[in-house]
């Protein structure tokens, strides 16, 4: 049997990379765009037979050659993210895999969260980990009776990123706040977008501080967005849109049920064609889960849409005035004020921030 080692692969190794992408296609996954450290595992000709990588907690891209399967390879690729991940202080890991995958990643101690059946499976190496979350959101912090409509009833949702907090934002809420007892607020708390989480919940909180009737949640891993939602072994762009909808629309049903929410409201999307799949599937699982799902009408000025990417090109560009119109007085201040120019460079030194 030939002996094999591992070696990071560098990002400006050319020939690496190559090799990596090569093999990857072999074994019919693609390079996903979310990458913060990849492996390759050689053997004594230093001809690579598997690679894996990283994003964030998760591992990404793992493929062995099929001229080694069978040879515990994949084993020693897994240990060896295991240990770069726990140095770096991440002991939390996820995985997404083929369903077909799924039976090898759970004899590596990794436990099934989640699944869009015949498309991918989300999976945790903590046995109790998703159960663990749950019962911390039923630990969150409620409104006082006396803080709630006696005449209302019903339980909502809203999961929001809030990148940043705007007008249309603050609309959806007002309307979940009026027409519900309740209303749970998810924060993204992943931090893939321009403005951090820290910021994006500061915004939030101030910009909805006299909606007495919401339940502040962070979403911690098990709700991520759609920017990092892995792509590598989906067949196409909305294979990816679709597959992560059902998984997180699984895992929100889980939710529910837990925190007794009715409802899920969500504004509808005249721009993004991924929002509009994700809408889709989401009017048709949630009912069947017994869930009422609510599209509401997006919030405009001057007869245009409002949207978040629209306010960060403001903030990119400078265009104070058109940032006015667009986010609540809370949020401009915030862009205004000495506090947020880590926040406003980032913002200028990305050349698309439509995306972000």
């Amino acid at each position: 049997m030939s002996e094999y080692f591992i070696s990071p692969i560098d990002p400006r190794d050319r020939r690496a990379q190559a090799e990596m992408d090569e093999l990857l296609r072999q074994e019919g996954i693609r390079r996903d765009a979310n990458l913060d450290y990849s492996c390759g595992l050689y053997n004594e000709d230093y001809e690579m037979a598997g690679t894996g990588s990283c994003f964030g907690s998760t591992l990404r891209c793992l493929a062995v050659s099929r001229d080694h399967q069978g040879e515990g390879l994949m084993n020693q690729i897994v240990s060896h993210l295991s240990d770069v991940q726990f140095a770096r202080g991440n002991t939390h890991l996820f995985v997404y895999t083929k369903c077909s995958s799924a039976k090898f990643f759970a004899d590596l101690g990794f436990f099934e969260i989640a699944r869009a059946e015949d498309q991918a499976v989300f999976m945790e190496n903590r046995r109790n980990g998703f159960a663990s979350y749950l019962e911390k959101l039923k630990q969150d912090p409620v409104p006082a009776d006396e803080d709630l409509d006696p005449d209302a009833s019903g339980t909502a949702a809203v999961v929001m990123n809030a990148n940043p907090f705007t007008r249309g934002h603050r609309a959806l809420l007002e309307s979940a706040c009026r027409g519900n007892r309740l209303v749970h607020l998810f924060i993204v708390s992943e931090d893939a977008s321009l403005v951090p989480f820290s910021v994006r919940k500061q915004l939030i909180r101030e910009g909805t501080a006299d909606l007495k009737n919401i339940v502040f949640h962070e979403s911690g891993p098990y709700i991520i967005s759609s920017a990092t939602f892995p792509s590598y072994f989906q067949k196409d762009a909305d294979a990816v849109v679709e597959s992560h909808a059902r998984i997180d629309l699984d895992i929100f049903v889980r939710i529910a049920r837990a925190l007794d929410i009715d409802r899920r409201i969500v504004a509808e999307e005249p721009f993004s064609e991924t929002t509009n799949i994700y809408n889709r599937v989401m009017r048709e699982a949630l009912p069947a889960a017994g869930i009422d799902c609510m599209i509401l009408p997006r919030f405009g000025v001057d007869g245009v849409p409002v949207s978040a990417s629209a306010a960060r090109q403001a903030i990119h560009d400078g265009d104070w005035d058109t940032l006015e119109k667009l986010v609540p007085p809370t949020t401009y201040a915030f862009f205004r004020s000495p506090e947020a120019a880590p926040v406003i460079a980032r913002i200028r030194g990305t050349a698309d921030v439509i995306h972000h």
